[in-house]
Protein backbone atom coordinates (compact mmCIF):
# COMPACT_ATOMS: atom_id res chain seq x y z
CA UNK A 1 0.00 0.00 0.00
CA UNK A 2 1.55 3.63 -0.88
CA UNK A 3 2.30 5.45 2.08
CA UNK A 4 0.28 8.07 1.11
CA UNK A 5 -2.80 8.63 -1.17
CA UNK A 6 -3.86 12.02 -1.96
CA UNK A 7 -2.97 14.38 1.09
CA UNK A 8 -3.97 11.86 3.54
CA UNK A 9 -1.03 9.37 4.83
CA UNK A 10 -1.54 5.33 4.47
CA UNK A 11 -2.85 5.53 8.48
CA UNK A 12 -5.14 7.67 8.35
CA UNK A 13 -7.00 6.13 5.15
CA UNK A 14 -6.84 2.88 6.44
CA UNK A 15 -8.18 4.41 10.10
CA UNK A 16 -11.24 6.01 7.76
CA UNK A 17 -11.48 2.92 5.46
CA UNK A 18 -11.99 0.52 8.94
CA UNK A 19 -15.03 3.38 10.37
CA UNK A 20 -16.79 3.46 6.97
CA UNK A 21 -16.19 -0.52 7.10
CA UNK A 22 -18.85 -0.83 10.12
CA UNK A 23 -20.85 1.90 9.21
CA UNK A 24 -21.69 0.29 5.75
CA UNK A 25 -21.98 -3.53 7.43
CA UNK A 26 -24.61 -1.66 9.73
CA UNK A 27 -26.09 1.01 7.16
CA UNK A 28 -26.87 -2.95 4.98
CA UNK A 29 -28.60 -4.78 7.96
CA UNK A 30 -30.81 -1.28 8.45
CA UNK A 31 -32.20 -1.31 5.40
CA UNK A 32 -32.74 -4.79 4.74
CA UNK A 33 -34.53 -5.10 8.06
CA UNK A 34 -36.98 -2.48 6.71
CA UNK A 35 -38.34 -5.39 4.48
CA UNK A 36 -41.31 -7.20 5.95
CA UNK A 37 -40.20 -10.33 4.28
CA UNK A 38 -36.67 -10.00 5.18
CA UNK A 39 -37.88 -9.47 9.35
CA UNK A 40 -40.04 -12.47 8.85
CA UNK A 41 -36.86 -14.64 8.32
CA UNK A 42 -35.33 -13.80 10.86
CA UNK A 43 -38.28 -14.38 13.88
CA UNK A 44 -37.46 -17.66 13.24
CA UNK A 45 -34.90 -20.46 13.66
CA UNK A 46 -36.47 -23.24 11.12
CA UNK A 47 -36.42 -21.92 7.42
CA UNK A 48 -37.29 -23.53 4.48
CA UNK A 49 -35.37 -23.83 1.61
CA UNK A 50 -37.16 -20.52 0.16
CA UNK A 51 -36.19 -18.60 2.83
CA UNK A 52 -32.29 -19.36 2.65
CA UNK A 53 -32.43 -18.95 -0.82
CA UNK A 54 -34.06 -15.36 0.03
CA UNK A 55 -31.86 -14.46 3.09
CA UNK A 56 -28.85 -15.23 0.98
CA UNK A 57 -29.86 -13.82 -2.14
CA UNK A 58 -31.10 -10.05 -0.88
CA UNK A 59 -28.02 -10.39 1.70
CA UNK A 60 -25.54 -11.84 -0.19
CA UNK A 61 -26.25 -9.56 -3.59
CA UNK A 62 -25.36 -5.89 -1.60
CA UNK A 63 -22.15 -8.05 -0.46
CA UNK A 64 -21.30 -8.64 -3.86
CA UNK A 65 -21.70 -5.02 -5.25
CA UNK A 66 -19.52 -3.98 -2.14
CA UNK A 67 -16.99 -5.79 -3.71
CA UNK A 68 -17.58 -4.72 -7.28
CA UNK A 69 -17.10 -1.15 -6.17
CA UNK A 70 -13.69 -2.11 -4.94
CA UNK A 71 -12.82 -3.62 -7.67
CA UNK A 72 -14.19 -1.07 -9.59
CA UNK A 73 -13.84 2.37 -8.09
CA UNK A 74 -10.93 1.15 -5.34
CA UNK A 75 -13.29 2.06 -2.25
CA UNK A 76 -12.03 -0.38 -0.19
CA UNK A 77 -14.75 0.47 2.42
CA UNK A 78 -17.22 -1.59 0.79
CA UNK A 79 -15.60 -5.41 0.88
CA UNK A 80 -17.28 -7.06 3.52
CA UNK A 81 -16.16 -10.71 2.00
CA UNK A 82 -14.86 -11.94 4.99
CA UNK A 83 -17.62 -10.85 7.58
CA UNK A 84 -20.53 -11.02 4.67
CA UNK A 85 -20.22 -14.81 4.06
CA UNK A 86 -19.37 -15.88 7.94
CA UNK A 87 -22.49 -13.79 8.84
CA UNK A 88 -25.20 -15.11 6.43
CA UNK A 89 -23.89 -19.23 7.19
CA UNK A 90 -24.48 -17.82 11.10
CA UNK A 91 -27.93 -16.89 10.28
CA UNK A 92 -29.38 -18.82 7.95
CA UNK A 93 -26.87 -21.76 7.33
CA UNK A 94 -24.07 -23.10 5.51
CA UNK A 95 -25.37 -23.46 2.29
CA UNK A 96 -26.76 -19.79 3.07
CA UNK A 97 -23.57 -18.78 4.19
CA UNK A 98 -21.60 -20.83 1.06
CA UNK A 99 -24.01 -19.21 -1.34
CA UNK A 100 -23.20 -15.47 -0.41
CA UNK A 101 -19.13 -16.45 -0.35
CA UNK A 102 -19.80 -17.81 -4.23
CA UNK A 103 -21.62 -14.24 -4.78
CA UNK A 104 -18.66 -12.41 -3.09
CA UNK A 105 -15.63 -14.49 -4.72
CA UNK A 106 -16.95 -14.68 -8.26
CA UNK A 107 -16.78 -10.74 -8.90
CA UNK A 108 -12.59 -10.67 -7.12
CA UNK A 109 -12.15 -14.22 -9.21
CA UNK A 110 -12.57 -12.79 -12.09
CA UNK A 111 -10.25 -10.05 -11.17
CA UNK A 112 -7.64 -12.72 -10.29
CA UNK A 113 -7.90 -13.06 -6.80
CA UNK A 114 -8.11 -16.83 -7.00
CA UNK A 115 -7.81 -17.38 -3.20
CA UNK A 116 -10.92 -14.98 -2.07
CA UNK A 117 -13.60 -17.51 -3.58
CA UNK A 118 -11.76 -20.24 -1.30
CA UNK A 119 -11.90 -17.64 1.84
CA UNK A 120 -15.39 -16.50 1.41
CA UNK A 121 -16.96 -19.95 0.54
CA UNK A 122 -14.84 -21.30 3.53
CA UNK A 123 -16.09 -17.85 5.93
CA UNK A 124 -19.57 -19.00 4.93
CA UNK A 125 -19.64 -22.98 5.42
CA UNK A 126 -17.51 -21.96 9.01
CA UNK A 127 -20.57 -19.36 10.31
CA UNK A 128 -23.30 -21.77 8.97
CA UNK A 129 -21.05 -24.97 11.07
CA UNK A 130 -21.19 -22.67 14.20
CA UNK A 131 -24.86 -22.15 13.87
CA UNK A 132 -25.30 -25.91 13.95
CA UNK A 133 -23.31 -26.55 17.09
CA UNK A 134 -24.15 -23.69 19.26
CA UNK A 135 -27.37 -22.93 20.31
CA UNK A 136 -29.74 -20.90 18.28
CA UNK A 137 -30.23 -17.85 21.07
CA UNK A 138 -26.72 -17.47 22.07
CA UNK A 139 -26.49 -16.28 18.30
CA UNK A 140 -28.72 -13.62 18.81
CA UNK A 141 -26.67 -12.27 21.94
CA UNK A 142 -23.63 -11.45 19.79
CA UNK A 143 -23.54 -7.77 20.63
CA UNK A 144 -20.66 -5.10 19.82
CA UNK A 145 -20.57 -4.04 23.46
CA UNK A 146 -19.08 -7.67 24.25
CA UNK A 147 -15.64 -6.56 23.26
CA UNK A 148 -15.66 -4.03 25.72
CA UNK A 149 -16.05 -7.06 28.23
CA UNK A 150 -13.94 -9.55 26.36
CA UNK A 151 -11.58 -9.37 29.33
CA UNK A 152 -14.41 -10.92 32.20
CA UNK A 153 -16.15 -13.29 29.46
CA UNK A 154 -12.38 -14.96 28.75
CA UNK A 155 -11.27 -15.18 32.53
CA UNK A 156 -15.06 -17.13 33.00
CA UNK A 157 -13.57 -19.13 29.97
CA UNK A 158 -11.04 -20.54 31.78
CA UNK A 159 -12.68 -20.18 35.27
CA UNK A 160 -15.42 -23.27 34.31
CA UNK A 161 -15.29 -26.25 31.89
CA UNK A 162 -18.97 -24.88 30.07
CA UNK A 163 -18.15 -23.52 26.51
CA UNK A 164 -18.52 -19.67 26.65
CA UNK A 165 -20.42 -19.13 23.16
CA UNK A 166 -19.94 -15.46 23.52
CA UNK A 167 -16.24 -15.86 23.10
CA UNK A 168 -16.41 -18.76 20.57
CA UNK A 169 -18.90 -16.41 18.12
CA UNK A 170 -16.15 -13.67 18.46
CA UNK A 171 -13.54 -15.72 17.90
CA UNK A 172 -14.47 -17.17 14.78
CA UNK A 173 -14.60 -13.96 12.89
CA UNK A 174 -11.15 -12.90 14.75
CA UNK A 175 -8.86 -16.35 13.56
CA UNK A 176 -10.94 -15.73 9.84
CA UNK A 177 -9.25 -12.42 9.47
CA UNK A 178 -6.10 -13.63 11.12
CA UNK A 179 -5.84 -16.10 8.19
CA UNK A 180 -6.75 -13.48 5.42
CA UNK A 181 -3.67 -11.84 6.35
CA UNK A 182 -1.52 -14.73 7.01
CA UNK A 183 -2.66 -16.23 2.96
CA UNK A 184 -2.24 -12.17 2.09
CA UNK A 185 1.06 -12.07 2.99
CA UNK A 186 2.05 -15.41 1.75
CA UNK A 187 0.58 -15.24 -1.61
CA UNK A 188 -0.04 -10.83 -2.08
CA UNK A 189 -2.63 -8.77 -2.64
CA UNK A 190 -2.92 -9.91 -6.36
CA UNK A 191 -4.51 -13.24 -5.32
CA UNK A 192 -6.57 -11.82 -2.41
CA UNK A 193 -7.61 -8.55 -1.11
CA UNK A 194 -6.64 -7.36 2.73
CA UNK A 195 -6.42 -4.21 4.42
CA UNK A 196 -1.99 -4.32 5.23
CA UNK A 197 -1.56 -2.37 8.26
CA UNK A 198 1.64 -0.86 8.84
CA UNK A 199 1.98 -1.60 12.97
CA UNK A 200 0.45 -3.59 15.58
CA UNK A 201 -2.13 -1.13 16.31
CA UNK A 202 -3.40 -0.95 13.08
CA UNK A 203 -3.81 -4.29 12.91
CA UNK A 204 -5.75 -4.88 16.06
CA UNK A 205 -8.05 -2.21 14.51
CA UNK A 206 -8.43 -4.19 11.54
CA UNK A 207 -9.41 -7.47 13.24
CA UNK A 208 -11.70 -5.51 15.72
CA UNK A 209 -13.40 -3.96 12.11
CA UNK A 210 -14.26 -7.75 11.10
CA UNK A 211 -15.71 -8.73 14.16
CA UNK A 212 -17.59 -5.45 14.88
CA UNK A 213 -18.91 -6.23 10.67
CA UNK A 214 -20.46 -9.58 12.04
CA UNK A 215 -21.83 -8.12 15.81
CA UNK A 216 -23.28 -4.96 14.87
CA UNK A 217 -25.70 -6.53 12.08
CA UNK A 218 -26.63 -9.30 14.41
CA UNK A 219 -27.46 -6.12 17.20
CA UNK A 220 -29.65 -4.58 14.57
CA UNK A 221 -31.53 -7.32 13.48
CA UNK A 222 -31.75 -9.30 17.26
CA UNK A 223 -33.20 -5.50 18.15
CA UNK A 224 -35.97 -6.08 15.15
CA UNK A 225 -36.72 -9.03 16.66
CA UNK A 226 -37.15 -8.17 19.81
CA UNK A 227 -39.39 -4.93 18.65
CA UNK A 228 -41.48 -7.18 16.66
CA UNK A 229 -42.14 -9.63 19.41
CA UNK A 230 -43.19 -6.49 21.49
CA UNK A 231 -45.94 -5.37 19.22
CA UNK A 232 -47.79 -9.47 19.01
CA UNK A 233 -47.47 -9.41 22.45
CA UNK A 234 -48.75 -5.59 22.88
CA UNK A 235 -51.28 -7.17 20.55
CA UNK A 236 -52.36 -9.95 22.54
CA UNK A 237 -52.58 -7.83 25.53
CA UNK A 238 -55.12 -5.60 24.05
CA UNK A 239 -57.23 -8.63 22.30
CA UNK A 240 -57.13 -9.87 26.20
CA UNK A 241 -58.20 -6.38 27.45
CA UNK A 242 -61.34 -6.78 24.73
CA UNK A 243 -62.04 -10.05 25.43
CA UNK A 244 -62.21 -9.69 29.03
CA UNK A 245 -64.50 -7.04 28.59
CA UNK A 246 -66.68 -8.33 25.69
CA UNK A 247 -67.05 -11.36 29.00
CA UNK A 248 -68.12 -8.52 31.25
CA UNK A 249 -70.77 -6.83 29.46
CA UNK A 250 -72.03 -9.73 28.34
CA UNK A 251 -73.06 -11.87 31.50
CA UNK A 252 -74.60 -8.24 32.71
CA UNK A 253 -76.65 -7.71 30.25
CA UNK A 254 -77.97 -11.23 30.31
CA UNK A 255 -78.38 -10.94 34.09
CA UNK A 256 -80.36 -7.56 33.84
CA UNK A 257 -82.69 -8.64 30.87
CA UNK A 258 -83.61 -12.70 32.45
CA UNK A 259 -84.12 -9.91 35.64
CA UNK A 260 -87.12 -8.21 33.71
CA UNK A 261 -88.42 -11.45 32.41
CA UNK A 262 -88.65 -12.94 35.78
CA UNK A 263 -91.21 -10.30 37.21
CA UNK A 264 -93.62 -10.96 34.42
CA UNK A 265 -93.62 -15.00 34.80
CA UNK A 266 -96.12 -14.86 37.39
CA UNK A 267 -98.47 -11.67 36.30
CA UNK A 268 -98.02 -12.45 32.23
CA UNK A 269 -96.60 -15.51 31.15
CA UNK A 270 -97.23 -15.08 28.25
CA UNK A 271 -95.13 -12.16 27.22
CA UNK A 272 -92.69 -13.56 29.58
CA UNK A 273 -92.68 -16.38 27.00
CA UNK A 274 -92.44 -13.73 24.50
CA UNK A 275 -89.24 -12.20 25.51
CA UNK A 276 -87.61 -15.24 26.30
CA UNK A 277 -87.95 -16.45 22.66
CA UNK A 278 -86.84 -12.67 21.91
CA UNK A 279 -83.96 -13.06 24.16
CA UNK A 280 -82.98 -16.52 22.71
CA UNK A 281 -82.32 -14.50 19.24
CA UNK A 282 -80.34 -12.02 20.65
CA UNK A 283 -78.14 -14.16 22.32
CA UNK A 284 -77.65 -16.23 19.11
CA UNK A 285 -76.36 -12.90 17.14
CA UNK A 286 -74.12 -12.41 19.89
CA UNK A 287 -72.91 -16.03 19.51
CA UNK A 288 -72.18 -15.81 15.80
CA UNK A 289 -70.31 -12.74 16.06
CA UNK A 290 -66.57 -13.82 16.91
CA UNK A 291 -65.33 -10.01 15.79
CA UNK A 292 -64.61 -7.19 18.47
CA UNK A 293 -65.54 -4.55 15.47
CA UNK A 294 -68.68 -4.23 13.66
CA UNK A 295 -70.37 -1.64 11.48
CA UNK A 296 -72.63 0.91 13.33
CA UNK A 297 -75.61 -1.28 10.77
CA UNK A 298 -74.62 -4.16 12.78
CA UNK A 299 -74.80 -2.64 16.23
CA UNK A 300 -78.01 -0.70 15.52
CA UNK A 301 -79.99 -3.92 14.13
CA UNK A 302 -78.42 -5.52 17.99
CA UNK A 303 -79.60 -2.84 19.50
CA UNK A 304 -83.33 -3.16 17.80
CA UNK A 305 -83.13 -6.52 19.09
CA UNK A 306 -82.75 -5.52 22.43
CA UNK A 307 -85.15 -2.72 22.37
CA UNK A 308 -88.03 -5.18 20.95
CA UNK A 309 -87.52 -6.76 24.56
CA UNK A 310 -87.61 -3.79 26.51
CA UNK A 311 -90.50 -2.22 24.37
CA UNK A 312 -92.90 -5.67 25.34
CA UNK A 313 -91.83 -4.73 28.87
CA UNK A 314 -93.10 -0.75 28.34
CA UNK A 315 -95.31 -0.90 25.84
CA UNK A 316 -96.30 2.72 23.95
CA UNK A 317 -94.78 4.65 27.02
CA UNK A 318 -91.57 3.43 25.66
CA UNK A 319 -90.56 5.74 22.37
CA UNK A 320 -87.58 5.12 20.31
CA UNK A 321 -86.50 7.72 17.58
CA UNK A 322 -83.06 7.51 15.35
CA UNK A 323 -81.58 10.22 13.71
CA UNK A 324 -78.75 8.39 11.86
CA UNK A 325 -76.88 9.41 9.58
CA UNK A 326 -76.29 7.35 6.08
CA UNK A 327 -72.80 8.26 5.97
CA UNK A 328 -71.81 6.80 9.14
CA UNK A 329 -73.29 3.66 8.90
CA UNK A 330 -70.33 2.10 7.56
CA UNK A 331 -68.05 3.15 10.51
CA UNK A 332 -66.33 0.50 12.40
CA UNK A 333 -67.62 0.31 16.38
CA UNK A 334 -66.67 -2.13 19.53
CA UNK A 335 -69.47 -4.60 19.44
CA UNK A 336 -72.38 -4.25 22.15
CA UNK A 337 -70.73 -0.33 22.66
CA UNK A 338 -74.48 1.62 22.35
CA UNK A 339 -76.52 -1.46 24.37
CA UNK A 340 -74.79 -0.37 27.82
CA UNK A 341 -76.10 3.26 27.12
CA UNK A 342 -79.39 2.43 25.63
CA UNK A 343 -80.00 0.18 29.30
CA UNK A 344 -78.57 3.14 31.11
CA UNK A 345 -81.20 5.20 29.92
CA UNK A 346 -84.17 2.86 30.31
CA UNK A 347 -83.10 1.43 33.90
CA UNK A 348 -82.12 4.75 35.34
CA UNK A 349 -84.20 7.23 33.40
CA UNK A 350 -87.29 5.93 32.13
CA UNK A 351 -88.07 3.43 34.09
CA UNK A 352 -88.36 5.58 37.34
CA UNK A 353 -90.46 8.52 35.07
CA UNK A 354 -94.34 8.33 35.21
CA UNK A 355 -95.85 7.44 31.81
CA UNK A 356 -92.78 6.48 29.91
CA UNK A 357 -90.41 8.40 27.77
CA UNK A 358 -88.36 9.02 24.79
CA UNK A 359 -84.94 7.68 23.53
CA UNK A 360 -83.14 9.19 20.60
CA UNK A 361 -80.06 7.68 18.88
CA UNK A 362 -78.18 9.82 16.70
CA UNK A 363 -75.52 10.00 14.69
CA UNK A 364 -73.47 12.43 12.64
CA UNK A 365 -69.97 13.26 11.57
CA UNK A 366 -67.92 16.18 12.82
CA UNK A 367 -64.39 17.00 12.58
CA UNK A 368 -62.78 13.78 11.41
CA UNK A 369 -65.30 11.48 13.51
CA UNK A 370 -68.27 9.80 13.98
CA UNK A 371 -70.30 11.34 16.90
CA UNK A 372 -72.94 9.11 18.77
CA UNK A 373 -75.44 10.64 20.94
CA UNK A 374 -77.82 8.15 23.08
CA UNK A 375 -80.20 11.17 24.56
CA UNK A 376 -83.48 10.18 26.79
CA UNK A 377 -86.20 12.65 28.47
CA UNK A 378 -85.83 10.47 31.80
CA UNK A 379 -85.26 12.13 35.60
CA UNK A 380 -81.36 12.06 34.74
CA UNK A 381 -78.32 11.14 36.88
CA UNK A 382 -77.75 12.29 40.06
CA UNK A 383 -74.20 11.41 40.71
CA UNK A 384 -71.43 13.16 39.08
CA UNK A 385 -71.55 12.90 35.52
CA UNK A 386 -68.31 13.31 34.60
CA UNK A 387 -67.55 10.10 35.75
CA UNK A 388 -69.12 7.29 34.47
CA UNK A 389 -69.06 5.11 37.18
CA UNK A 390 -72.35 4.39 37.92
CA UNK A 391 -72.91 0.75 37.14
CA UNK A 392 -70.82 -2.02 34.93
CA UNK A 393 -72.35 -0.96 31.39
CA UNK A 394 -70.99 2.54 31.58
CA UNK A 395 -67.83 1.77 33.12
CA UNK A 396 -67.33 -0.88 30.43
CA UNK A 397 -67.89 1.56 27.44
CA UNK A 398 -65.32 4.31 28.84
CA UNK A 399 -62.96 1.64 28.97
CA UNK A 400 -63.74 0.36 25.71
CA UNK A 401 -62.84 3.41 24.15
CA UNK A 402 -60.09 4.57 26.16
CA UNK A 403 -58.08 0.84 25.30
CA UNK A 404 -59.06 0.93 21.83
CA UNK A 405 -58.78 4.55 20.83
CA UNK A 406 -56.34 6.16 23.61
CA UNK A 407 -57.04 7.79 26.47
CA UNK A 408 -58.05 11.12 24.90
CA UNK A 409 -61.48 9.03 23.95
CA UNK A 410 -63.94 8.27 26.58
CA UNK A 411 -68.19 7.92 27.60
CA UNK A 412 -69.08 11.63 28.38
CA UNK A 413 -72.35 12.18 30.19
CA UNK A 414 -74.24 15.20 30.65
CA UNK A 415 -77.46 14.85 32.77
CA UNK A 416 -79.93 17.37 34.32
CA UNK A 417 -82.37 15.90 36.89
CA UNK A 418 -85.83 15.79 36.18
CA UNK A 419 -85.29 16.56 32.55
CA UNK A 420 -83.01 13.36 30.68
CA UNK A 421 -79.51 11.99 30.08
CA UNK A 422 -77.41 12.56 27.31
CA UNK A 423 -74.59 10.08 26.54
CA UNK A 424 -71.82 10.84 23.92
CA UNK A 425 -68.92 9.13 22.77
CA UNK A 426 -66.59 10.08 19.72
CA UNK A 427 -64.76 7.59 17.07
CA UNK A 428 -62.25 8.45 15.03
CA UNK A 429 -63.34 8.60 11.26
CA UNK A 430 -60.59 7.62 9.65
CA UNK A 431 -58.83 5.44 12.07
CA UNK A 432 -60.66 1.98 11.23
CA UNK A 433 -59.82 -0.66 13.83
CA UNK A 434 -58.25 -4.26 13.17
CA UNK A 435 -60.76 -6.79 13.36
CA UNK A 436 -59.24 -9.27 15.76
CA UNK A 437 -61.02 -12.90 16.32
CA UNK A 438 -62.09 -13.56 19.86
Amino acid sequence: MPQQVGSLPAEQLLLITLVVKVAVAAILATMLVRFGQFRRILLTEKRAWRERLTFAFAFGIPVCIGVVSRLLLGYNAGDLSVAGPFLAGLIAGPYAGAIVGCLVGLPALAAGEWIAILLSVGCGFAGGGLREVSPKEAIWHVTPLLVTALRRHTWKLFGRVRIDWQITLLAAPICLELLRQGLGMRFGVQRLYYLEPTNIGLFGLVVLTTVLSVAVPIKIWNTARIEHRLQEQEKLLLTARLEALASQINPHFLFNTLTSISSLIRSHPDTARMLITKLSGLLRRLLRSQEHFVTLREELASIDEYLDIETVRFGATLVVEKQIAPETLDQMVPSMLLQPLVENSIKHGISRKVGGGRITISSERANGHTVIEIIDDGMGITTDSSKPSTGIGLRNVDERLRVIYGANYHLKLSSTPGEGTCARIEIPELVVPQQTSA
